[in-house]
């Protein structure tokens, strides 16, 4: 295969989850949406990397996943601290974060 057919996909990966973080407002699908997002950009690192024949893209998209994993457990835990709180969660309403 071709890097063009993985980019193809990568693209349109990047595209649905921009699409879907710019028009929902729940933060739940804000998260998923952003983690459709990098994970396009992984397979985009992955193949470079995969066409250049060098290890350092899959590490770098290995550090990637882990910092993914880090934002969607913080996210998750603000979101379940707002619903203890809070019956309907919107993103637009979202205002007692500001600190």
């Amino acid at each position: 295969m071709s890097i063009g057919w993985f980019l193809a996909v990568s693209a349109l990966i990047f595209i649905i989850g921009a699409a879907g973080l710019l028009t929902r407002r729940h933060p739940l699908m804000i998260l998923l949406c952003l983690e459709l997002m990098l994970n396009a950009g992984n397979l985009a690192i992955v193949a470079f990397a995969r066409m250049h024949g060098a290890a350092e893209g899959h590490v770098f998209a290995l550090v990637v996943m882990v910092v993914a994993a880090a934002e969607v457990a913080i996210g998750l835990g603000i979101v379940v601290a707002l619903y203890r709180n809070r019956v309907a969660v919107d993103a637009d309403e979202l205002r007692e974060l500001h600190g």
